[in-house]
């Protein structure tokens, strides 16, 4: 067995496992989960119609690049929602569809580290989305995590980083808007990362899957992307973005997204996809063509998902200080009693509620865990389960102050 195996870490789900078992939960209360960001709003109505009208391509082997109406589609979209030149993203050499982000951000890594050089290090935020660990380690590298805590504003404290570092990086994750905060990397901020990039040249793949969540309508959050155009960088040298339906759509079941950007590097993981056989199927590249050109359902679910955060603040803020972040659908919510661990367990026994503790998403480093002491609350369940979540943990937080 390959011996890389044994240095990844429990998932953070598993873990919450574990914490649970045998604490026997209110029985009197119904269970509202609010741990995995798993969106529970209903699809679109016209995609199941379009899967039904494509169910005879299921007969076909589909190729690894994609059907070119998908990939045009998604590169007209970027090509909106970025502000870029028509005809800047060639939808040929600059584009390739994804079984979504989460397959495509851990074969990524496994592609472009070069596991052979000194010291290969990945660098990534702190707390993160765990399949970037994964990732660098078993593509042969170090993960090296970049903390980002309250005195930065959630964002990754990026020039605590030394030089001798960005010398061995390889690859550089970013998510924003963040899991777990929901904060927003600005535009400034991207291209002072991408003016590095080019100095020590390594890659940077940017998570945006939570790109189309957000609360200011007439301000949507920035792209890896639209921060090198507006810089003139306009072929994306070492520059690469991931998103999917996933999250915009309501369909995480459909498995869809995309990789954009450097026609160099998208070429080489063409290659590694081709090999790796997770080609999309058919039927989903179809559906997911009628996704990507419409924008109407993803206001509306914008929308719910802003009444879910209004209702929830409203009802917690008497009790505890909450606010809703820039972008997501997580609140990342710091603690009273400071143990993110104990919050959760008794929260799940005495209110059925599941909450991710957040230590589970974070790595100590130096003498802290930036996770600890948070709670990452997923607002994915109905707008109803919501305010009642939020009225059980207000009950809750008022008998632990008492």
């Amino acid at each position: 067995m390959n011996p890389l195996l044994d240095l990844l870490k429990p998932y953070p789900f598993e873990r919450l496992d574990s914490l649970k078992k045998g604490i026997n939960p209110n029985g009197k209360l119904k269970h509202i989960s609010l741990s995995i960001g798993e969106p529970k709003l209903e699809p679109p109505g016209f995609v199941s119609e379009v899967i039904k009208e494509n169910l005879a391509a299921l007969t076909e082997y589909p190729t690894t690049k994609g059907l070119p109406g998908l990939r045009t589609s998604i590169s007209s979209w970027i090509t909106t929602r970025y502000h870029l030149n028509d005809g800047q993203l060639d939808p040929d050499t600059q584009v390739l569809p994804v079984n979504g982000t989460r397959e495509a951000l851990f074969a990524f890594a496994q592609a472009v580290v070069n596991s052979k050089e000194k010291d290969p290090l990945v660098i990534m935020p702190n707390p993160f989305y765990q399949i970037y660990e994964g990732a660098a380690i078993l593509a042969g590298a170090t993960p090296y995590f970049v903390n980002a805590c309250e005195r930065t504003y959630y964002i990754p404290d990026f020039d605590s980083i030394p030089s001798n570092i960005w010398k061995h990086c390889q690859l550089l994750f970013i998510c924003s808007p963040s899991n777990p905060s929901g904060e927003v990397i600005d535009k400034s901020t991207l291209q002072q990362l991408i003016k590095i990039a080019l100095k020590y040249d390594f890659i940077i793949a940017s998570d945006e899957c939570y790109s189309e969540l957000y609360q200011e309508e007439h301000r949507p959050p920035p792209g890896l992307l639209e921060a090198a155009n507006d810089m003139g960088l306009t072929d994306f040298t070492n520059l690469v973005v991931f998103n999917s339906l996933s999250k915009r759509s309501n369909v995480p079941g459909l498995r869809s997204g995309f990789v954009a950007g450097d026609a160099a590097i998208i070429k080489k993981f063409l290659l590694y996809r081709t090999y790796h056989g997770s080609a999309m199927p058919l039927t989903t590249q179809q559906a997911s063509i009628a996704l990507w050109k419409d924008e109407q359902h993803v206001q509306q679910n914008r929308d719910i998902y802003r009444e879910k955060y209004k209702a929830f603040v409203e009802i917690l803020s008497p009790v505890i200080d909450i606010h809703a972040p820039p972008a997501s659908f997580y609140i990342w919510l710091k603690l009273p009693c400071g143990d993110d661990e104990k919050f959760a367990s008794k929260l799940f026994a005495e209110q059925h509620i599941s909450v991710l503790p957040g230590s589970y998403l974070s790595r100590k480093t130096g003498q802290a865990n930036p996770g600890h002491g948070y709670a990452r609350i997923a607002l994915v369940a109905p707008l109803e389960e919501c305010i009642e979540a939020a009225q059980r943990i207000r009950t809750y937080l008022k008998l632990y102050k008492e």
